[in-house]
């Protein structure tokens, strides 16, 4: 009973605590703490997560298997499936009832994310609309027209029909919008199974047209690019959500931005297509004596020790198969293990290429690379893309752990970039020349690189370390997008992969910027809040305030922690600050929880020097200094003309015409003697280095215009020509965070300081990093004035001359 008592008394002391920091308050003076701890803010440890940012002892989550049987009407672009789900209650609460995504409910035309699109605005995604202003008229572009026909022109939105449980007993749901709940016919307690089975059915919708990360492309059918569609499948069967410790139940209305909160589980899937078709899909192909021929088994048998890749299905292959179709069918059946989602491709468009990668280790020593595209991905693809999954593979394990799965696969189609477990959909691609060739831009080649490597990438994050897409959108996109920057510098680090500090710097300073770790559905700007901030933050933790060596350490403890586990931000803050050992609490206040923004000023620099007390040396000094100032245009000018009393009075003199005010006393000199004499002995022999050392003392001023507190960096340019950089901690601005002076001490005679001089800390404003100021360069165009006309009217009797053209002369003049 005392110990229990004991224990009482240590929580209320514990939650009190915390409660009064929660409660700390700044009353008097405008002093802000840009160092106070993220206590106040985060959750508090418990045995789920423990205060180092990993799994804590009791730490749990849930299992979802799935077996699906689908069959894809390709003539009716609509896929009619049945699913058996079997879910383990691994919480300690119990269940009674489960929350299934229906994400392809968002395009129908009732639905919350449709019916709460705004027209224009900031922060729209999708086609470009603009509302009227003044006199201008609104605008709608036609891609916009054309998503609003795709959504209503044929029903979207999944059928759902039998749901069953294992025994055929009919279960009782409600559809919510994206979600549906299934009743569970008694209370699923902790360690429990419960299966049940179900039926849906529905429409693939064009993805050129609505922008949905999946979907169908249908290629013209003229004589240029054949005809056909690719089909893409992604957020297309009914799937569990998530039951968390931090949330219970992610039930959070899918919108179309924040994207997905699944669980692991084992798949099982078969997917009947025309017998034309190649299939591309999560997990490995359990039938290929089936469905590939022993030509196609043997390439690939090839690839796996290929220097290259190796073709698997050949582009006269691929052409031959785009001219022929059938009506008969193939089912491929491909199976997953511990996967949080599963995705899959389809078309007789495809070539194949695969190229092994032998990444050793005990966990998955061989991954199988592998591509597939259309023709249209040309030269590019042949070269680019599974070069690209290996590139990734190879960066990406170095910071975090080897590549787990046994295959890594590009597939390109109508989506510009989307990842799911071992399979990712690339959107970049060739242009078809009038001579038949077929190039591509130098922008569509780093975009392909780029795009393959982010996106491989996110099956290390989030596929593995499985964060809450929905909410935080950052904690993968971020992290990724940093990572895949390394990844291209090393690829090729002439290329401009947008990945430096200095490319965020428009949006830090503009007036649509919104906290990082604001939910994913509320951003304003989601590119440079999700994936640009949070990537230039961690590029300056590792290259500027922590170090290559700290934040390599900590970023792949944070990665093996949360292998296949479900990180939040505060492990992850956590992580970094333990495996460091250094306290970031600022970086993450400053950066993620605020919209401060880093300008550093350097206002003044004041050049000091150490008065000796010896009067013979001061007062020369002082002299010396009165010397130097600039005479007065007076003075001057009367000196020229004559106009001195003194010059023309010389017969009067007295003691001051011989000595001025600066001429030396014996009284000063001992005064000085008797002010040495009172020094202790370690005073002395301090102040008599500094007089004979003679250095010179420099206070630089420094504002913080932007409120970010960062290190500040410089570069020191002395008259001699040498350089010396200095860096000064973030801590240097906890007791001041506005305005700070340093001291530098130098024997050199000191020229000029610049602030932040390789633009690594994203300051908004180089304009004030200079001291002194410097001139900017920047350019000028000149342009021809045009005459004001006023309205433009048609002059019709002009052009009712004109002749109409056919379409053979329309063409001649393209």
């Amino acid at each position: 009973m005392k110990k229990a008592a004991t224990l009482l008394l240590s929580g209320l002391l514990l939650s009190t605590a915390f409660a009064a920091s929660a409660a700390i308050k700044q009353t008097k003076g405008d002093f802000e703490d840009k160092f106070r701890q993220l206590d106040e803010v985060q959750p508090t440890a418990n045995v789920y997560r423990n205060a180092a940012g990993e799994p804590g002892h009791q730490y749990w989550q849930q299992q979802v298997d799935y077996v699906i049987e689908a069959k894809m009407n390709e003539d009716k672009r609509r896929v009619e499936a049945k699913e058996a789900i079997t879910y383990k209650n691994n919480s300690p609460d119990t269940l009674r009832y489960l929350w299934v995504y229906l994400d392809q409910n968002r395009f129908r035309t009732d639905s919350m994310a449709i019916r709460s699109q705004t027209f224009g605005g900031v922060g729209t995604r999708g086609p470009v609309t603009n509302a009227a202003s003044g006199s201008k008229p609104a605008k709608m572009s036609l891609s916009y027209l054309r998503q609003q026909y795709a959504l209503n022109d044929v029903p979207l939105g999944f059928d759902i029909s039998n749901v069953k449980d294992v025994n055929g007993n009919d279960l009782k749901y409600t559809i919510v919008g994206t979600l549906m709940r299934v009743d569970l016919p008694k209370p699923l307690k902790s360690g429990e199974t419960f299966k049940f089975s179900l039926n849906f059915d529905f429409n693939v919708l064009e993805e050129n047209a609505v922008s949905a990360r999946s979907g169908y492309e249908h290629f013209p059918d003229d004589e240029r690019e054949g005809g056909n569609d690719i089909f893409l499948f992604a957020q297309w069967f009914p799937r569990l959500a998530a039951y968390t410790d931090y949330e219970a139940w992610t039930n959070k209305e899918f919108l179309g931005r924040g994207e997905f909160t699944l669980e692991f589980g084992n798949y099982d899937v078969t997917m009947e297509v025309p017998a034309d078709h190649i299939v591309s899909s999560t997990g490995v192909l359990q039938n290929p004596d089936d469905v590939l021929t022993k030509t196609q088994m043997a390439r690939l048998e090839e690839a796996k020790d290929a220097k290259r890749p190796v073709f698997v299905v050949t582009e006269e292959e691929a052409l031959e198969n785009e001219k022929e179709g059938t009506n008969k069918k193939k089912k491929w059946r491909f199976t997953a293990e511990n996967v949080r989602d599963f995705a899959w491709a389809t078309s007789r468009k495809f070539m194949w290429d695969a190229k092994g990668y032998h990444q050793g280790g005990e966990d998955q020593p061989f991954v199988m690379a592998m591509s597939f595209y259309p023709k249209e991905g040309g030269d590019l693809w042949k070269k680019y893309s599974t070069e690209s999954v290996i590139h990734t593979m190879e960066v990406y394990s170095r910071f975090s752990f080897d590549y787990p799965y046994p295959m890594a696969i590009s597939v390109n189609g109508p989506v510009g970039g989307m990842e799911y477990p071992m399979i990712t959909f690339n959107g970049p691609r060739t242009k078809l020349q009038d001579d038949g060739s077929r190039t591509y831009t130098q922008a569509e080649k780093r975009f392909l690189i780029g795009v393959v490597i982010h996106e491989i990438g996110h099956i290390y994050y989030p596929m593995i370390v499985n964060s809450d897409e929905r909410q935080w959108t950052w904690m993968d996109e971020g992290i990724n997008s940093f990572f895949d920057g390394v990844a291209g510098q090393e690829w090729d680090p002439n290329i401009p992969w947008g990945v430096e500090p200095r490319d965020i710097v428009g949006y830090m300073k503009g007036q649509t910027q919104v906290p990082i770790m604001t939910q994913s559905d509320s951003i304003l700007r989601f590119g440079p809040n999700a994936y640009t901030k949070p990537a230039a933050a961690y590029k300056i933790l590792r290259e500027t305030i922590l170090g290559r060596e700290l934040f390599d350490f900590a970023i792949r403890e944070y990665s093996r922690r949360w292998k296949f586990k479900r990180p939040t931000p505060t492990d992850f803050f956590r992580t970094m600050e333990e495996a460091s050992g250094v306290d970031l609490d600022w970086f993450w206040r400053g950066w993620f929880y605020s919209t401060d923004h880093v300008d550093i000023s350097i206002d003044k620099v004041s050049k000091l020097r150490l008065d000796t007390k010896d009067p013979d040396i001061d007062f020369a000094r002082l002299r010396q200094e009165e010397l130097d100032k600039p005479m007065p245009v007076t003075v001057e000018r009367n000196a020229e003309e004559g106009k001195t009393w003194v010059e023309r009075n010389p017969d009067i003199r007295d003691f001051y015409d011989e000595n001025d005010r600066f001429t030396v006393t014996n009284k000063e000199r001992n005064s000085y003697k008797k002010w040495l004499d009172g020094l202790e002995d370690w005073e002395r022999e301090t102040f008599i280095r500094a007089v004979e050392e003679d250095k010179n003392y420099y206070v630089m001023e420094f504002s913080n215009i932007g409120g970010l507190v960062m290190p500040i960096i410089i570069d020191a340019t002395f008259a001699d020509g040498s350089v010396e950089r200095h860096v000064y901690p973030a801590e240097i601005w906890r007791r001041s965070p506005k305005a700070v002076k340093k001291l530098l001490v130098s024997d050199k005679d000191l020229v000029s300081v610049e602030v932040d001089p390789r633009w690594e800390t994203a300051d908004v404003d180089v304009d004030n990093n200079h001291y002194p100021r410097k001139i900017i360069p920047s350019r000028i165009e000149t342009y021809k004035s045009k005459k004001r006309t006023g309205k433009v009217y048609r002059d019709i009797m002009q052009d009712i001359k004109t002749e109409l053209k056919t379409d053979e002369e329309d063409k001649k003049d393209d």
